[in-house]
């Protein structure tokens, strides 16, 4: 018999990580003729998840939200029309429940799981039966939460652009050692691309190394990476990728290494805001194309599934792994950065 109350967290205003309360016996919604109840074994945090309960997420947050957007779990039970999954099926959430081809549209970007709806650090929860999709089989629990944001963000990256999508032989320029980045290294050399990673830690460029950099640039002890960066590639002609993560703060650097007709993807603004930044004759300048995007559809993640079982990607999950009650302290490790990859929490 499907169970009735789930252990879950919810984010009760603004004021930090003190915001996110737990409940023991929170009610589950009543199944839907088209919704899946699914068990709940693993989540993955995300930047935004420390950011909504600080206040500080751009887009549309409701009351009371069920934070988490990334999570794998089993299938417990099934709506009378559902047809695309049955009980014991091993499932991932989709980030928009309601983006499931092609562009975002004003209707999709408002389907945002732990957003605008409730989401994943719950013990049970149910989704509609189109924001879901089958969990890779070369993947444990924990690795299968970490695709939902970040894994298809890096791909929507670079891929996502079908006219520039990558090829053998690009060269990519990633950003730090966060999901979204570790993700794009990943991907890209299983295409046979170069990558080049910045950093300012050296334990996290040994590492950076072992997972397949060709080169790593230490950021803080050489600002103008940007430059450098475009003097590691063939001919010096620039990178074809960037992976931008960083914002404002890093934009001109990465304008500096970007090849012609390259492309720019714009991914978040962790290095926080800036005065001094680019202006839109800078992408002209530098013939490039610079694109904003939030993570990616259902197709592309049924596409970035595919060549994760084919390639046997396997996701960079941090070594330190919370359980569901210790969801504060979670984010207070991820906030100072004393991770690598990606963060997870099991559930059960």
């Amino acid at each position: 018999m499907a169970p009735t109350t789930t252990k879950q967290w919810t984010v009760e205003g603004k004021n930090g990580f003190d915001s996110l309360k737990l409940n023991e016996k929170a009610p589950i919604p009543q199944l839907g003729d088209r919704d899946v109840l699914v068990k709940i074994h693993a989540v993955s945090l995300n930047y935004r998840d420390l950011i909504i309960p600080k206040g500080k997420y751009p887009f549309g947050v409701k009351d009371s939200v069920v934070p988490g957007s990334d999570g794998a779990g089993t299938v417990e039970a099934v709506g009378s029309r559902v047809t695309r999954f049955k009980p014991g099926d091993k499932v991932v959430t989709l980030f928009n429940q309601g983006h499931i081809a092609g562009s975002l549209t004003p209707q999709t970007i408002a389907t945002g799981l732990g957003g605008t709806l409730d989401g994943t650090l719950r013990e049970y929860a149910t989704f509609d039966e189109q924001g879901l999709v089958f969990m890779p089989s070369n993947l444990n629990w924990l690795e299968a939460s970490t695709l939902s944001c970040a894994a298809l963000t890096a791909w929507n990256a670079l891929y996502g652009l079908e006219t520039r999508a990558l090829k053998p032989g690009d060269t990519v320029l990633t950003q730090g050692t966060g999901g979204v980045s570790i993700f794009a290294l990943q991907f890209a050399k299983a295409a046979g691309a170069r990558v080049i990673a910045t950093t300012s830690s050296q334990r996290k460029a040994e590492l950076l190394k072992k997972y397949g950099a060709d080169h790593i640039i230490n950021y803080k002890e050489n600002p103008n990476w940007g430059e450098e960066a475009r003097s590691l590639t063939p001919d010096k002609s620039g990178v074809t990728h960037v992976v931008e993560v960083g914002g404002p703060t890093t934009m001109v650097q990465s304008l500096k290494a970007i090849k012609f007709d390259g492309v720019i993807s714009i991914i978040g603004f962790i290095g926080g805001f800036s005065k001094d930044q680019p202006s839109f004759l800078d992408c002209l300048n530098n013939v490039c194309t610079v694109r904003g995007l939030l993570v990616g559809s259902r197709l592309q993640f049924e596409d970035m599934n595919k060549a994760i079982e084919a390639n046997n990607i396997h996701p960079i999950v941090d070594e330190k792994v919370f359980d569901l009650e210790h969801l504060k302290e979670a984010c207070e490790y991820m906030w100072d950065q004393k991770h690598f990859g990606k963060l997870c929490i099991k559930v059960a």
